[in-house]
């Protein structure tokens, strides 16, 4: 092992290993035990499988036929049981890309610490993980449920955070409160609040952490999904902060 060169964070559907027969696998379960039929395809719906249960829920509900009603708390009494679902199936047919474990194995080798960040609650994240035998490569994890959560407002979540991995530590903005009075999300209030919140987010993290921004190895940041504007107000940071460190 060399020396340590700092903390390297994947995601992991749709980046380690190819989770998305199985999230639609279970997506459909749930469709099909309201006797609504199997509304996503394995191959052609890849790419939504990857964006969350959520986004899987709603791309079956908007394939029901028009004269098919659906309650009002579909989608809040299906994602729980979609997990439920996800939880019996999640390795059936996931599998690693081809090369993953190999470049976990250099990237250790070569003194880099290694951490993985997804949208998936953790217990499932730890499970997949296991059952790919890939769990004790990574030193850290950040799951759906393992940070503080941000304020919503009619289902929607608008915030800024900025983890340091290799402490476990996050700081989470939200705007919400602005957004309130409007009854949802506006765009440009959102890009306009993550702009003003992101440098004392980052400050607040690096305090917390009791480390400087000299300290920081590397920077990650999410492009997507999101709204547009707030994304990229966070990735012109990400790529500021990366040049002013020349990480």
């Amino acid at each position: 092992m060399g020396m340590d060169r700092g903390t390297v964070v994947f995601d992991l559907d749709g980046t380690l290993a190819d989770t998305a027969a199985d999230l639609i696998a279970a997506a459909n379960a749930c469709f099909e035990s309201r006797a609504l039929g199997r509304l996503l395809d394995p191959a052609a719906d890849a790419g939504i499988a990857f964006h969350g249960g959520r986004a899987m829920l709603r791309a079956g509900y908007a394939r029901v036929p028009a004269d098919t009603l659906l309650p009002p708390d579909a989608e809040e009494v299906d994602f729980p049981r979609l997990l439920s679902f996800y939880d019996d199936c999640l390795a059936d047919s996931t599998r690693l890309y081809d090369g993953v474990e190999a470049a976990l194995h250099a990237l250790a080798a070569d003194g880099f610490q290694l951490a993985v960040c997804t949208n998936k609650p953790l217990t499932l994240a730890e499970k997949l993980l296991s059952a790919l035998n890939v769990r004790e490569h990574f030193k850290g994890m950040i799951a759906a449920d393992s940070l503080p959560p941000a304020a919503s407002t009619s289902g929607m979540i608008d915030s800024a955070s900025a983890p340091v991995v290799e402490e476990l530590v996050n700081q989470v903005a939200s705007s919400m409160e602005q957004h309130a009075r409007f009854g949802g999300v506006v765009p440009e209030i959102a890009s306009r609040a993550h702009l003003e919140a992101m440098t004392p987010t980052v400050r607040r993290a690096l305090d917390e952490a009791g480390l400087r921004l000299s300290d920081v190895d590397d920077i990650a940041v999410t492009a997507g999904p999101g709204l547009a504007g707030a994304l990229m107000v966070g990735v012109a940071a990400a790529k500021s902060y990366a040049l002013a460190l020349d990480v």
